[in-house]
Order: structure tokens, then C-alpha cells, then sequence
């Protein structure tokens, strides 16, 4: 399994935690107002707003929250303006990492991420400088244990997924970008029982890493996803497990 792959199942659990935490609700609130104001408010016209609500619902955001999110972003309610950024930068032993973030101050986010990268034995870099590094895909989970193996691969295939990978408790089906709201509309009409999604960036080839660098590069993405700016977090490290639990 891929580095990338690894990290989706941690991921995964950090999800739950954010969601007690009430973290989730901050970053989805903001993904909302974004796909909204990007795309209009027409949940059935816009996919990242679709996409952005089903999270929102998954994650138990009560209705009202994702109504003024959306009116927010439309402009029917009186909101903050928030501008998407990608940054990129490197990790401890040339790791490459790429930061998806919404701000209402770009010049203070990006301070706060140099900050971050530079406290871990990074750096960030310029645009362009990783990101070639990366495919764009969609991505989604389903748990291992609530659907037979060659069943799930059967259905993912037949609804225009790439591939199915399996990773510690998880299934993660992979999509083109512009396919990921059809596959996912297809499997959940099947039943499929997906925990989550997303169109993210997937690297292309791992580093291995593993002592001092591997510990600091957990580090530095678990500082980077807990930062209130930032969205998503990719990565093309791929470390031992035991550590890789630890992070959990």
C-alpha cells in the first residue's frame, strides 16, 4: 500500500476525533460557503456543494448550519469572504506536501503554514513546486467490515471507479475527479455503505521514510490538518506502520 493509502485509514479515525472536537464543523462550514459562492446555491447543479453537504450530513451538521452556510456563500446572508489557496512545500527527507486552505487572511494563513513547515524540519516552497508530484482524484472509504471484498470491487468498477484498494479496516475507492459524485451517488443507491469522501490530490510515487524524518513528518501534517485554515492535506511519505498507528 501507498503512503497516501496509510494515511487515508488515519485519516479516517482523526476524522471522528475532529468531529467531537467540533473542529469538522468549522472546515465544513467553510467548504459550504465556498462551493456555494463558486458554483451557486443549487445543491443538484453544483457538485462540490453537493459533496460538501452529504460531508456535512455524514459528519451530523444540523440543517439550519448548512442552509446559512450556503446563503452565506450565495450572498442571500451576510458572511465572511473566503479565498482558496494551494501551498507546497517539502517535509523532513524530501517528502513533498501539498495544503489546501480557505482564509479570510492570506496574509496571516500563509505566515502560520511557513511557520508550521519550518518547526518540522520543512519548508514551504513555490507554487508548482510539488504539485506535479500529484494526480487529482476522488477518493472514498468504505469500512471493511460492512461489505464483502469482491462484491465491493464488482459494484465500484461497474459504476466507473478506477480502482478499490485495501488498506487496515478500510476500502478505498479511487475516481477520476470528474466522476467521483457519480460513482458515489451509484454505490450509496446500492447501498454501499461509503463513510467518506473527497476530490484531493494523490501522489504518484512514495518516499520512504522512517527514524527521525518519519516522526517529524507526522508531526509536521498532523500540525498542518489541525490548523483551522487548512482544508486537506497531501503527502507522498510512506513510513512503517507501527508509526502510522501511533499517529492515530
Amino acid at each position: 500500500m501507498s503512503g497516501h493509502s496509510k494515511w487515508s485509514s488515519i485519516k479516517h479515525k482523526k476524522a471522528a476525533k475532529d468531529a467531537k472536537k467540533g473542529k469538522l464543523f468549522t472546515k465544513l462550514i467553510k467548504e459550504i460557503t465556498v462551493a456555494a459562492r463558486t458554483g451557486g446555491g443549487d445543491i443538484n447543479a453544483n457538485p462540490r456543494l453537493r459533496t460538501a453537504v452529504l460531508a456535512a450530513k455524514a459528519g451530523s451538521m444540523p440543517g439550519d448550519n448548512i442552509e446559512r452556510a450556503i446563503k452565506k456563500g450565495t450572498g442571500d446572508l451576510e458572511g465572511v469572504s473566503y479565498e482558496e489557496i494551494h501551498y507546497e512545500g517539502y517535509g523532513p527527507g524530501g517528502a513533498a506536501i501539498m495544503v489546501q486552505v480557505l482564509t479570510d487572511n492570506k496574509n496571516r494563513t500563509v505566515q502560520e503554514i511557513r511557520h508550521i513547515f519550518t518547526r518540522h524540519g520543512g519548508n514551504l516552497g513555490e507554487s508548482g513546486c510539488v504539485a506535479w508530484m500529484f494526480d487529482k482524484k476522488g477518493l472514498m472509504t468504505v469500512d471493511k467490515g460492512k461489505i464483502d471484498e469482491d462484491q465491493l470491487i464488482s459494484l465500484a468498477l461497474d459504476a466507473g471507479a478506477e480502482d478499490v484498494r485495501e488498506e487496515e479496516g478500510l476500502f478505498e475507492i479511487v475516481t477520476r475527479p470528474e466522476e467521483f459524485e457519480k460513482v458515489r451517488e451509484r454505490l450509496q443507491r446500492q447501498n454501499v455503505p461509503v463513510a467518506g469522501g473527497q476530490v484531493t490530490m494523490v501522489p504518484k510515487n512514495t518516499v520512504a521514510l522512517d527514524g527521525q524524518s518519519a516522526e517529524q513528518i507526522l508531526k509536521l501534517t498532523e500540525e498542518l490538518e489541525d490548523h483551522d485554515d487548512v482544508q486537506s492535506v497531501s503527502a507522498n511519505f510512506d513510513i512503517p506502520d507501527e508509526l502510522l498507528e501511533k499517529a492515530s
